[in-house]
């Protein structure tokens, strides 16, 4: 990736649960919350390059073969850590605490973050042979004590940030080391695969921090794939949660069920598979399937996950052959392919990722493609609706805005331009156009004109300058 690269700012808690506490009885914690909510949504203009390097990394994946035993990594090479304080504002990387070497600082969340981005290159350097995130020795930065209560945590394309919380229903995002393992992989992947962070791809992006941020936490423990908790952020909720961490491996949407946050939504196959806008696509939902497909083959394959299927979905990762908008059966297929490179075409390890995926619903026998969510259709409502439903998703927060909008009583400039649209249907021209890049993070706008309850999906890098400032004027009015 080249130094310029602009990647997605990605948060370990999913916009749904603060949308949720935004709702919260308790006005401390709905304060935090929308302010939480607030702080992502301003992140999306404001996402940072990918981190410069003395030696720069070459404009390509790192490629590692997949049938090769991983590099020997016992060479005395160390880390290169930085713990700052942000002293409860929202700027980074603030005042630095604490650096390579020297002793505890006596403050829990620096220390933690100093422990947890040890931990996770040591998985990396130790297991995989790899030099840090970028495999070229990236120094690692840790911001603590970011904002005021936030309740986040997040890799900006450079550096981790973690919030405190709001003490009452999340603790400090120190506390849980597969959290620090789960945003520091999601700057493993941006060089690497650089999965876009849209759909199923994005829901892969999450589901791959999530599997190595697991591992990280395993590892630390000294725990084999039969002993782990497989949960994600065990700790993050404190006592009055009815829940026991923000996600599980093992059994997608059981991790809580709680008054105020609801139920975990993810699904374990891809019968549950859910269709949504919000969230890019449902990123932070869908995971559970890929997720619960690692889980299947970890503890099938057994011993330690990261010797096992672990090296798997590394050398996928890694391998350089990735496409960056693969779907779950494109990834799955290939972590068969790097099962049977690595340990022989029926071996046990090879056969217990094929059935994993089978176990979801994504592959179905021999490995092929099966149990894929069909795209959903896109039309437009009739020439002179007088009625129609626009919708604004996306952005880091995922929060969406909705307007059911009657064309008579839009100011009469606006009505004409929106007939204008249906009338000489440029909306479905517009959908129809292969765009040429993705963004991460950007908004995307939503059309559904009766009689037809399909929507009209564009991103909004796709629109036309004046179409879209009508939206945006629409929505507002």
């Amino acid at each position: 990736m080249s130094a310029m690269s602009v990647v997605p700012c990605c948060h370990i808690v999913p916009p749904y649960l603060l949308e949720a506490l935004a709702r919260h009885p308790d006005e401390h914690v709905a304060t935090c919350a929308r302010r939480s909510l607030d702080r992502d949504a301003s992140l999306r203009g404001l996402r940072s390059p990918a981190p410069r390097h003395t030696d720069s990394p070459p404009d390509h994946p790192v490629e590692h073969e997949a049938g090769a035993p991983s590099p020997n990594a016992d060479d005395g090479t160390h880390p290169e850590r930085t713990v700052a304080d942000a002293h409860g504002q929202e700027t980074t990387p603030g005042t630095t605490v604490r650096t390579e070497g020297q002793a505890a600082t006596g403050d829990a969340a620096a220390d933690e973050a100093y422990d947890g981005l040890g931990a996770t290159w040591d998985l990396y350097r130790q297991v995989y042979g790899r030099d840090s995130l970028d495999d070229h020795g990236l120094p690692l930065l840790g911001t603590v004590h970011y904002g005021e209560d936030y309740d986040n945590a997040f890799w900006d394309g450079s550096q981790m940030v973690f919030g405190d919380g709001d003490g009452t229903v999340f603790n400090r995002f120190t506390i849980a080391v597969d959290v620090i393992g789960h945003e520091l992989t999601h700057g493993v992947t941006q060089f690497t695969a650089r999965l876009d962070y849209q759909g199923q791809s994005g829901a892969l992006n999450e589901s791959v921090s999530d599997v190595f941020g697991s591992l990280v936490k395993q590892r630390s423990l000294g725990q084999g794939a039969d002993q782990a908790d497989w949960l994600i952020g065990a700790g993050l909720f404190t006592s009055s949660v009815h829940g026991v961490a923000l996600r599980s491996m093992k059994a997608p949407g059981t991790a809580y069920d709680d008054p105020q946050l609801g139920k975990d939504p993810q699904p374990a196959t891809m019968s549950g598979y859910v269709e949504t806008s919000d969230d890019n696509g449902g990123v932070h939902t869908n995971s559970g399937i890929p997720n619960h497909a690692f889980y299947l083959a970890a503890t099938a394959i057994g011993g330690n996950a990261w010797e096992g299927a672990g090296q798997v979905w590394y050398d996928v990762l890694t391998g350089g052959s990735l496409p960056h908008d693969a779907d779950f059966a494109t990834f799955a297929q290939a972590t068969v392919a790097a099962a049977e490179s690595r340990y022989a075409a029926d071996s046990p390890q090879a056969r217990a990722v094929a059935d994993a995926w089978a176990q979801v619903e994504v592959l179905g026998a021999g490995g092929s493609p099966g149990g894929q969510a069909p795209p959903p259709s896109v039309s437009e409502g009739s020439a002179d609706a007088a009625e129609f439903r626009l919708r604004r998703t996306g952005g880091l927060a995922g929060r969406a805005l909705e307007r059911t909008v009657v064309v008579e009583h839009l100011p009469p400039d606006d009505a004409h331009a929106w007939r204008t649209l249906f009338a000489q249907h440029v909306l479905i021209e517009l959908a129809a156009v292969e765009p040429e890049r993705t963004v991460p993070d950007a908004f995307v706008y939503h059309v559904a004109a009766p009689p037809q309850s399909e929507e009209v999906t564009l991103a909004e890098h796709t629109i036309p300058e004046p179409i879209r400032a009508l939206f945006s004027r629409t929505l507002r009015n």
